[in-house]
Protein backbone atom coordinates (compact mmCIF):
# COMPACT_ATOMS: atom_id res chain seq x y z
CA UNK A 1 0.00 0.00 0.00
CA UNK A 2 2.94 1.90 0.21
CA UNK A 3 2.42 5.38 -2.40
CA UNK A 4 -0.99 5.38 -2.12
CA UNK A 5 -3.08 8.39 -1.48
CA UNK A 6 -6.27 10.26 -1.96
CA UNK A 7 -7.67 10.35 -4.94
CA UNK A 8 -7.83 13.93 -6.39
CA UNK A 9 -7.39 15.87 -9.35
CA UNK A 10 -3.77 16.91 -8.86
CA UNK A 11 -2.55 13.28 -7.91
CA UNK A 12 -4.46 11.62 -10.33
CA UNK A 13 -1.61 10.06 -11.70
CA UNK A 14 -1.53 7.36 -8.60
CA UNK A 15 -4.62 6.15 -9.58
CA UNK A 16 -3.34 5.13 -12.91
CA UNK A 17 -1.22 2.50 -12.37
CA UNK A 18 -1.53 0.49 -15.72
CA UNK A 19 0.09 3.45 -17.56
CA UNK A 20 1.62 6.58 -17.04
CA UNK A 21 -1.34 9.33 -17.02
CA UNK A 22 -0.95 11.42 -20.25
CA UNK A 23 -1.85 15.50 -20.58
CA UNK A 24 -4.26 14.37 -22.93
CA UNK A 25 -6.21 12.20 -19.98
CA UNK A 26 -6.34 15.42 -17.57
CA UNK A 27 -7.54 17.44 -20.69
CA UNK A 28 -9.94 15.23 -21.37
CA UNK A 29 -10.92 14.47 -17.58
CA UNK A 30 -11.00 18.53 -17.44
CA UNK A 31 -13.27 19.02 -20.22
CA UNK A 32 -15.77 16.18 -18.68
CA UNK A 33 -15.96 18.42 -15.57
CA UNK A 34 -16.96 21.40 -17.65
CA UNK A 35 -19.85 19.50 -19.61
CA UNK A 36 -20.92 17.86 -16.38
CA UNK A 37 -21.72 20.77 -14.66
CA UNK A 38 -23.87 22.33 -17.74
CA UNK A 39 -26.01 18.93 -17.41
CA UNK A 40 -28.23 17.22 -14.76
CA UNK A 41 -25.43 16.10 -11.65
CA UNK A 42 -25.32 12.55 -11.50
CA UNK A 43 -23.99 11.20 -8.38
CA UNK A 44 -21.45 8.14 -6.94
CA UNK A 45 -22.18 6.57 -3.74
CA UNK A 46 -18.93 5.00 -1.74
CA UNK A 47 -19.90 2.52 0.80
CA UNK A 48 -18.05 0.66 3.22
CA UNK A 49 -18.18 -3.33 2.65
CA UNK A 50 -16.16 -6.32 4.65
CA UNK A 51 -13.49 -8.17 3.74
CA UNK A 52 -15.31 -11.03 3.65
CA UNK A 53 -17.66 -9.94 0.68
CA UNK A 54 -15.27 -8.47 -1.29
CA UNK A 55 -12.29 -11.43 -1.29
CA UNK A 56 -15.90 -13.78 -2.26
CA UNK A 57 -16.43 -12.18 -5.20
CA UNK A 58 -13.62 -10.98 -6.69
CA UNK A 59 -12.62 -14.58 -7.06
CA UNK A 60 -15.39 -14.82 -9.55
CA UNK A 61 -14.87 -12.31 -11.89
CA UNK A 62 -17.59 -12.99 -14.10
CA UNK A 63 -20.34 -12.07 -12.32
CA UNK A 64 -23.09 -9.68 -14.24
CA UNK A 65 -24.72 -8.50 -11.18
CA UNK A 66 -24.11 -8.78 -6.98
CA UNK A 67 -26.11 -7.76 -4.27
CA UNK A 68 -24.62 -5.41 -1.69
CA UNK A 69 -26.55 -6.41 1.28
CA UNK A 70 -26.63 -4.61 4.47
CA UNK A 71 -27.78 -6.87 7.62
CA UNK A 72 -30.59 -4.54 8.63
CA UNK A 73 -33.81 -3.68 6.91
CA UNK A 74 -33.48 0.23 6.33
CA UNK A 75 -34.11 1.58 2.86
CA UNK A 76 -31.80 2.52 0.25
CA UNK A 77 -32.59 6.32 -1.34
CA UNK A 78 -29.03 7.47 -1.85
CA UNK A 79 -28.74 6.36 -6.16
CA UNK A 80 -31.00 6.60 -9.02
CA UNK A 81 -30.84 3.44 -10.97
CA UNK A 82 -27.92 3.75 -13.65
CA UNK A 83 -25.58 6.22 -11.02
CA UNK A 84 -22.31 4.56 -9.81
CA UNK A 85 -21.84 2.42 -6.69
CA UNK A 86 -18.21 2.06 -5.37
CA UNK A 87 -17.39 -0.04 -2.37
CA UNK A 88 -14.58 0.61 0.19
CA UNK A 89 -12.94 -1.57 2.14
CA UNK A 90 -13.14 -1.33 6.66
CA UNK A 91 -9.75 -0.54 8.28
CA UNK A 92 -6.73 -1.35 8.20
CA UNK A 93 -7.30 -0.71 4.33
CA UNK A 94 -10.02 2.18 3.82
CA UNK A 95 -9.57 1.90 -0.13
CA UNK A 96 -11.87 1.98 -3.09
CA UNK A 97 -11.64 -1.92 -4.29
CA UNK A 98 -14.29 -2.24 -6.59
CA UNK A 99 -18.35 -0.92 -7.53
CA UNK A 100 -20.66 -1.53 -9.79
CA UNK A 101 -23.64 0.30 -11.25
CA UNK A 102 -26.93 0.66 -8.96
CA UNK A 103 -30.34 -0.77 -10.45
CA UNK A 104 -32.15 -1.60 -7.69
CA UNK A 105 -32.98 -1.41 -3.51
CA UNK A 106 -35.19 -3.63 -1.71
CA UNK A 107 -35.12 -4.67 1.77
CA UNK A 108 -35.67 -8.49 1.34
CA UNK A 109 -35.78 -11.62 3.37
CA UNK A 110 -31.86 -13.08 3.89
CA UNK A 111 -33.68 -16.34 2.00
CA UNK A 112 -35.23 -14.45 -0.87
CA UNK A 113 -31.83 -13.00 -1.66
CA UNK A 114 -30.16 -15.99 -1.98
CA UNK A 115 -32.79 -17.21 -3.79
CA UNK A 116 -32.15 -14.84 -6.14
CA UNK A 117 -28.22 -14.20 -5.95
CA UNK A 118 -26.64 -17.21 -4.74
CA UNK A 119 -23.17 -16.96 -3.89
CA UNK A 120 -23.54 -13.17 -5.74
CA UNK A 121 -24.10 -12.52 -2.34
CA UNK A 122 -20.70 -12.71 -1.52
CA UNK A 123 -21.19 -16.07 0.50
CA UNK A 124 -20.47 -19.84 -0.34
CA UNK A 125 -24.04 -20.80 1.19
CA UNK A 126 -27.44 -19.48 2.61
CA UNK A 127 -25.85 -20.59 6.24
CA UNK A 128 -22.90 -18.38 5.90
CA UNK A 129 -24.67 -15.42 4.78
CA UNK A 130 -27.03 -15.91 7.86
CA UNK A 131 -23.94 -16.49 10.36
CA UNK A 132 -22.82 -13.39 9.14
CA UNK A 133 -26.43 -11.53 9.59
CA UNK A 134 -26.27 -12.42 12.73
CA UNK A 135 -22.93 -11.77 13.86
CA UNK A 136 -24.03 -7.91 12.58
CA UNK A 137 -27.18 -8.03 14.21
CA UNK A 138 -25.21 -9.48 17.62
CA UNK A 139 -27.66 -12.04 17.60
CA UNK A 140 -27.57 -15.95 18.60
CA UNK A 141 -26.61 -17.83 15.61
CA UNK A 142 -29.45 -20.66 15.87
CA UNK A 143 -31.79 -17.49 15.27
CA UNK A 144 -34.11 -19.28 12.90
CA UNK A 145 -35.50 -15.57 12.11
CA UNK A 146 -35.68 -14.93 8.26
CA UNK A 147 -33.71 -11.54 8.43
CA UNK A 148 -35.23 -8.59 6.19
CA UNK A 149 -31.56 -7.20 5.03
CA UNK A 150 -31.14 -4.33 2.49
CA UNK A 151 -30.41 -5.49 -1.09
CA UNK A 152 -28.66 -3.01 -3.51
CA UNK A 153 -28.39 -4.55 -6.43
CA UNK A 154 -25.61 -4.04 -8.75
CA UNK A 155 -25.15 -4.90 -12.59
CA UNK A 156 -21.78 -4.74 -14.38
CA UNK A 157 -19.33 -5.64 -11.30
CA UNK A 158 -15.95 -5.08 -11.30
CA UNK A 159 -13.35 -5.97 -8.53
CA UNK A 160 -9.78 -3.87 -8.99
CA UNK A 161 -6.37 -5.40 -8.49
CA UNK A 162 -4.79 -4.69 -5.42
CA UNK A 163 -2.39 -2.40 -7.05
CA UNK A 164 -5.15 -0.03 -8.47
CA UNK A 165 -6.58 0.11 -5.05
CA UNK A 166 -7.24 3.90 -4.08
CA UNK A 167 -8.43 6.19 -1.32
CA UNK A 168 -11.88 7.98 -2.31
CA UNK A 169 -11.10 11.79 -2.11
CA UNK A 170 -11.94 14.06 0.71
CA UNK A 171 -13.45 11.06 2.94
CA UNK A 172 -14.29 11.74 7.13
CA UNK A 173 -11.85 10.52 9.74
CA UNK A 174 -13.28 7.34 10.94
CA UNK A 175 -16.77 7.79 9.21
CA UNK A 176 -18.00 4.80 9.14
CA UNK A 177 -21.85 5.15 6.42
CA UNK A 178 -21.67 5.58 2.99
CA UNK A 179 -20.51 8.89 1.19
CA UNK A 180 -22.85 10.12 -1.74
CA UNK A 181 -20.98 12.71 -4.44
CA UNK A 182 -21.88 14.49 -7.36
CA UNK A 183 -20.50 15.30 -10.74
CA UNK A 184 -20.99 19.38 -9.66
CA UNK A 185 -17.61 18.98 -8.08
CA UNK A 186 -14.16 17.47 -9.40
CA UNK A 187 -13.86 14.78 -6.59
CA UNK A 188 -17.36 13.13 -7.71
CA UNK A 189 -16.35 13.67 -12.12
CA UNK A 190 -13.24 12.10 -11.06
CA UNK A 191 -14.60 8.76 -9.72
CA UNK A 192 -17.14 8.79 -11.83
CA UNK A 193 -14.89 8.47 -14.70
CA UNK A 194 -12.43 6.56 -13.26
CA UNK A 195 -15.65 4.12 -12.79
CA UNK A 196 -16.39 4.00 -16.52
CA UNK A 197 -13.47 2.06 -18.12
CA UNK A 198 -13.95 -0.86 -15.23
CA UNK A 199 -18.04 -0.91 -15.99
CA UNK A 200 -17.44 -0.84 -20.01
CA UNK A 201 -14.85 -3.46 -19.28
CA UNK A 202 -17.34 -5.61 -17.17
CA UNK A 203 -20.49 -5.31 -19.53
CA UNK A 204 -18.21 -6.78 -22.52
CA UNK A 205 -16.68 -9.19 -20.38
CA UNK A 206 -20.51 -10.55 -19.55
CA UNK A 207 -21.82 -9.60 -22.89
CA UNK A 208 -19.79 -12.32 -24.60
CA UNK A 209 -21.84 -15.73 -24.26
CA UNK A 210 -25.21 -14.17 -23.91
CA UNK A 211 -27.86 -12.72 -26.00
CA UNK A 212 -30.64 -10.63 -25.17
CA UNK A 213 -29.83 -8.74 -22.48
CA UNK A 214 -30.30 -5.27 -22.13
CA UNK A 215 -28.34 -2.50 -24.14
CA UNK A 216 -25.87 -0.66 -22.86
CA UNK A 217 -24.55 2.72 -24.65
CA UNK A 218 -20.77 3.33 -24.57
CA UNK A 219 -19.96 5.95 -21.85
CA UNK A 220 -17.20 8.58 -23.58
CA UNK A 221 -15.70 11.36 -21.97
CA UNK A 222 -18.36 13.93 -21.12
CA UNK A 223 -21.36 12.15 -22.50
CA UNK A 224 -24.06 9.93 -21.22
CA UNK A 225 -23.81 9.91 -17.46
CA UNK A 226 -26.50 7.81 -16.82
CA UNK A 227 -25.61 3.92 -17.58
CA UNK A 228 -28.56 1.92 -18.43
CA UNK A 229 -28.01 -1.08 -16.00
CA UNK A 230 -27.62 -4.51 -17.93
CA UNK A 231 -30.13 -6.42 -15.61
CA UNK A 232 -29.30 -10.23 -14.84
CA UNK A 233 -31.71 -12.70 -13.64
CA UNK A 234 -31.31 -11.79 -9.95
CA UNK A 235 -32.54 -8.16 -10.38
CA UNK A 236 -35.13 -8.90 -13.00
CA UNK A 237 -36.64 -11.09 -10.19
CA UNK A 238 -36.65 -8.47 -7.84
CA UNK A 239 -37.62 -5.33 -10.02
CA UNK A 240 -40.56 -7.52 -11.41
CA UNK A 241 -41.70 -8.25 -7.58
CA UNK A 242 -41.62 -4.77 -6.91
CA UNK A 243 -43.53 -3.32 -10.01
CA UNK A 244 -46.44 -5.64 -9.26
CA UNK A 245 -46.18 -4.32 -5.68
CA UNK A 246 -45.13 -7.79 -4.68
CA UNK A 247 -48.69 -9.49 -5.39
CA UNK A 248 -49.49 -11.95 -8.50
CA UNK A 249 -50.67 -10.47 -10.98
CA UNK A 250 -53.83 -13.12 -11.49
CA UNK A 251 -55.00 -13.84 -8.28
CA UNK A 252 -53.63 -10.83 -6.25
CA UNK A 253 -52.05 -13.64 -3.49
CA UNK A 254 -49.31 -11.77 -1.62
CA UNK A 255 -47.39 -14.55 0.45
CA UNK A 256 -44.04 -13.94 -0.93
CA UNK A 257 -42.44 -16.93 -0.81
CA UNK A 258 -45.33 -18.67 -3.20
CA UNK A 259 -44.59 -15.86 -5.83
CA UNK A 260 -41.97 -15.77 -8.91
CA UNK A 261 -40.99 -13.43 -11.65
CA UNK A 262 -41.81 -14.79 -14.91
CA UNK A 263 -40.62 -14.33 -18.47
CA UNK A 264 -43.18 -13.94 -20.86
CA UNK A 265 -40.40 -14.52 -23.17
CA UNK A 266 -37.93 -17.09 -22.30
CA UNK A 267 -34.64 -16.07 -21.97
CA UNK A 268 -33.67 -18.85 -24.05
CA UNK A 269 -35.43 -17.92 -27.07
CA UNK A 270 -34.43 -14.16 -26.81
CA UNK A 271 -36.24 -13.21 -24.33
CA UNK A 272 -34.90 -10.25 -22.14
CA UNK A 273 -34.59 -9.65 -18.34
CA UNK A 274 -36.16 -6.29 -18.64
CA UNK A 275 -38.95 -5.40 -16.51
CA UNK A 276 -42.15 -5.29 -19.67
CA UNK A 277 -40.85 -8.79 -20.37
CA UNK A 278 -41.75 -10.10 -17.01
CA UNK A 279 -45.34 -11.20 -15.12
CA UNK A 280 -45.09 -11.67 -11.00
CA UNK A 281 -46.94 -14.88 -10.78
CA UNK A 282 -48.11 -17.49 -7.92
CA UNK A 283 -45.58 -20.51 -8.38
CA UNK A 284 -48.35 -22.78 -9.47
CA UNK A 285 -49.32 -20.89 -12.36
CA UNK A 286 -45.85 -19.73 -13.02
CA UNK A 287 -45.32 -23.05 -13.83
CA UNK A 288 -48.65 -23.95 -15.71
CA UNK A 289 -47.58 -20.38 -17.68
CA UNK A 290 -44.13 -21.98 -18.74
CA UNK A 291 -45.89 -25.23 -20.27
CA UNK A 292 -48.37 -23.21 -21.91
CA UNK A 293 -51.21 -24.75 -20.16
CA UNK A 294 -52.26 -21.18 -19.09
CA UNK A 295 -51.54 -17.61 -21.06
CA UNK A 296 -52.04 -13.81 -21.10
CA UNK A 297 -53.21 -12.34 -24.05
CA UNK A 298 -52.07 -8.74 -25.53
CA UNK A 299 -55.38 -7.46 -23.71
CA UNK A 300 -53.59 -8.40 -20.76
CA UNK A 301 -56.82 -11.82 -20.01
CA UNK A 302 -56.02 -14.72 -18.51
CA UNK A 303 -56.55 -17.93 -20.19
CA UNK A 304 -56.63 -21.49 -19.60
CA UNK A 305 -55.82 -24.25 -21.90
CA UNK A 306 -58.69 -27.16 -22.07
CA UNK A 307 -55.70 -29.04 -21.96
CA UNK A 308 -55.72 -29.04 -18.29
CA UNK A 309 -59.50 -30.89 -18.36
CA UNK A 310 -58.13 -33.35 -20.92
CA UNK A 311 -55.06 -34.27 -19.64
CA UNK A 312 -55.25 -33.92 -15.39
CA UNK A 313 -59.05 -34.26 -15.35
CA UNK A 314 -59.01 -31.11 -13.37
CA UNK A 315 -58.47 -27.76 -13.10
CA UNK A 316 -61.42 -26.05 -11.72
CA UNK A 317 -59.57 -23.18 -9.64
CA UNK A 318 -57.69 -22.13 -12.88
CA UNK A 319 -61.01 -22.20 -15.47
CA UNK A 320 -62.75 -20.16 -12.42
CA UNK A 321 -60.25 -17.24 -13.55
CA UNK A 322 -60.30 -17.83 -17.09
CA UNK A 323 -60.65 -14.60 -19.09
CA UNK A 324 -60.42 -12.09 -15.73
CA UNK A 325 -58.44 -8.75 -16.43
CA UNK A 326 -54.32 -9.52 -14.91
CA UNK A 327 -53.04 -6.84 -12.29
CA UNK A 328 -50.41 -4.29 -14.59
CA UNK A 329 -48.00 -1.72 -12.50
CA UNK A 330 -48.76 2.29 -13.07
CA UNK A 331 -46.39 3.41 -14.86
CA UNK A 332 -46.53 2.36 -18.92
CA UNK A 333 -42.94 1.09 -19.31
CA UNK A 334 -43.21 -1.35 -16.79
CA UNK A 335 -46.19 -3.12 -17.92
CA UNK A 336 -46.10 -6.10 -20.36
CA UNK A 337 -45.26 -5.91 -23.34
CA UNK A 338 -47.99 -6.97 -26.13
CA UNK A 339 -45.35 -8.10 -28.90
CA UNK A 340 -44.10 -10.57 -25.99
CA UNK A 341 -47.22 -11.82 -24.63
CA UNK A 342 -48.44 -12.41 -28.08
CA UNK A 343 -44.93 -14.56 -28.66
CA UNK A 344 -46.10 -16.45 -25.78
CA UNK A 345 -49.81 -16.82 -26.90
CA UNK A 346 -48.50 -18.11 -30.59
CA UNK A 347 -45.76 -19.90 -29.41
CA UNK A 348 -46.05 -21.15 -26.08
CA UNK A 349 -49.73 -21.38 -25.05
CA UNK A 350 -51.41 -24.94 -26.41
CA UNK A 351 -55.13 -23.59 -27.11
Amino acid sequence: MSGLRHASPNNIRYLRPLGTVSTHFLIRFRLALAYLRLVMPVRVVVALTDTEWFEHLRRKPDLSEVNFWAPSGRSFRALNSGEVFLFRLHAPHRVIVGGGVFAHADTLPCSLAWEAFGEANGAVSLPHMRARIARYRRVEPDDRTDFAIGCRILTQPFFLPESEWFEPPNWPAHFQGFKTYNTNDPDGVLLWELAQAHIQAAFYRSSLPQTGASDVPSARWGEPTLIRPRLGQGAFRIIVTDNYARRCAVTGERTLPALDAAHIRPYADHGEHEPSNGLLLRRDIHSLFDRGYVTVTPARRFEVSRRIRDEFENGRDYYAMHGTPIRVPDRAELQPDPDALRWHNENRFLG
